[in-house]
């Protein structure tokens, strides 16, 4: 399975995504990001999602009993550690394509591993996006400096969505919108949508 994200793993990070993708591959979902932190000890927080982007907590506890046999065989860390299984939240990480052009219109953080116009790290919201390219309108731009930055999506570290007042607005809309289509199929008895994102997140 080929990964399709912009932004990947690296070291430890990138050997627990290679033995978990095709288990959720297998399952119907997708992986958003693997992050191994020292909080708690060690947690291992696997972020994933279905195709649509949703990711209900009973879609987390399913993957948690797939990977979880899959990381004890493979052993791909050193000393115990705790595994999270958690969906991408409203102010999501950015990792494919789809999350940037889904972001366009909203406020997001993003740094890059390279300097770009001078700078690494930039926050703004994004006004476009190509196969190369997001397009950002900076919020706090200093005298001389430019107040759109063009940044290559293959020089993003890491980006993620923050959370507004009309990213939780337009989060709401959709919860709605899905509630409102399950009710649908109820009355019609036709197979229910997957109930929206689950709230098992991590920050």
């Amino acid at each position: 399975m080929q990964d399709d994200r912009i932004i990947r793993e690296s070291g430890v990070d990138a050997r627990v995504a290679g033995i978990v993708m095709p288990v959720l591959d297998a399952l119907g979902y997708r992986l958003v990001r693997v992050r191994l932190s020292a909080q708690d000890g060690l947690t291992l927080q696997i972020m994933a999602e279905r195709a649509d982007g949703t990711m209900t907590v009973e879609d987390c506890e399913e993957v948690s009993r797939a990977v979880s046999p899959v990381l004890d065989v493979e052993d791909p860390i050193d000393g115990a550690y705790q595994l999270e299984i958690s969906s991408p939240g409203i102010d999501r990480p950015l990792v494919r394509l789809g999350d940037f052009e889904a972001a366009i219109g909203h406020l997001a953080k993003i740094e890059t591993s390279v300097m770009v116009g001078g700078r690494k790290r930039f926050r703004g919201e994004i006004t476009g996006c190509t196969a190369e390219m997001v397009t950002i309108a900076r919020d706090k731009v200093a005298e001389g400096e430019e107040p759109v930055a063009e940044i290559p999506l293959d020089a993003i570290e890491d980006a993620k969505l923050v959370l507004t007042d009309a990213l939780i607005r337009e989060a709401l809309k959709k919860d709605k919108e899905e509630r409102r289509q399950r009710k649908k199929a109820r009355r019609r008895g036709e197979p229910m949508p997957a109930e929206g994102e689950g709230a098992a997140t991590e920050e």
